[in-house]
């Protein structure tokens, strides 16, 4: 079977706590994703980033596994961890509740979908709709009525950055049944999925 023709059904999701942690680190690498990001880039103001960059983030985000609501998700296949996807409500997030490109449609109660991350071996094969696809099901189970991802689309001809495809790329989003609901920006799509 190849990649592409892989399934949600096939894939499992673990929540973000001290058990899981060690795959965590695995799936972002030494570098805790991009520049020592370890998935604060949405949750801190930049100057909170930037001093906490490395190191300090990845201790922010260790706490935040800690607490009763997950930062987020791991996705396996098998045993094998390969993808971590930040999500939460919206408040969790307070850079991106203050950014005009992204700023919230409506009162929607959604699961805001920052980051999605795919181990380095398995980029470029396939993956991602059906890790958002996984996901969706996890947030459904979780009350989230809409889920709602912030992807980038790169320009035709273009591969997105790894500082900017951190929170998905836009056809990967079509392709797990999302559609868009707002734009603001030319290469920043809002997009959703209704989980009911």
């Amino acid at each position: 079977m190849s990649v592409n023709d892989r399934g949600k059904d096939e894939l499992d999701v673990r929540e973000l706590r001290a058990e899981t942690w060690d795959d965590f680190e695995r799936v972002l690498g030494r570098n805790g994703g991009a520049r020592g990001c370890w998935c604060m880039h949405w949750r801190l103001s930049i100057a909170e980033w930037m001093e906490g960059k490395g190191e300090g983030n990845k201790q922010a985000m260790k706490e935040l596994a800690s607490r009763e609501q997950p930062p987020g998700v791991l996705v396996y296949e098998g045993d094998e961890p390969v993808a971590w996807c930040a999500l939460g409500p919206r408040g969790a997030f307070p850079r991106l509740e203050r950014s005009p490109i992204l700023a919230s449609v409506d009162d929607e109660p959604v699961c805001a979908i920052t980051c999605i991350f795919v181990h380095r071996q398995r980029r470029g094969a396939g993956l991602l709709p059906a890790v958002l696809d996984a996901v969706c099901d996890y947030a459904a189970t979780r009350g989230y009525p809409v889920a709602e991802g912030y992807p980038v689309e790169p320009r035709s001809g273009r591969r997105a950055g790894s500082d900017t495809a951190m929170t998905g790329i836009a056809s990967a989003f079509l392709g797990a049944g999302f559609t868009e609901v707002a734009r603001r920006k030319a290469d920043r799509p809002v997009m959703r999925r209704s989980l009911g």
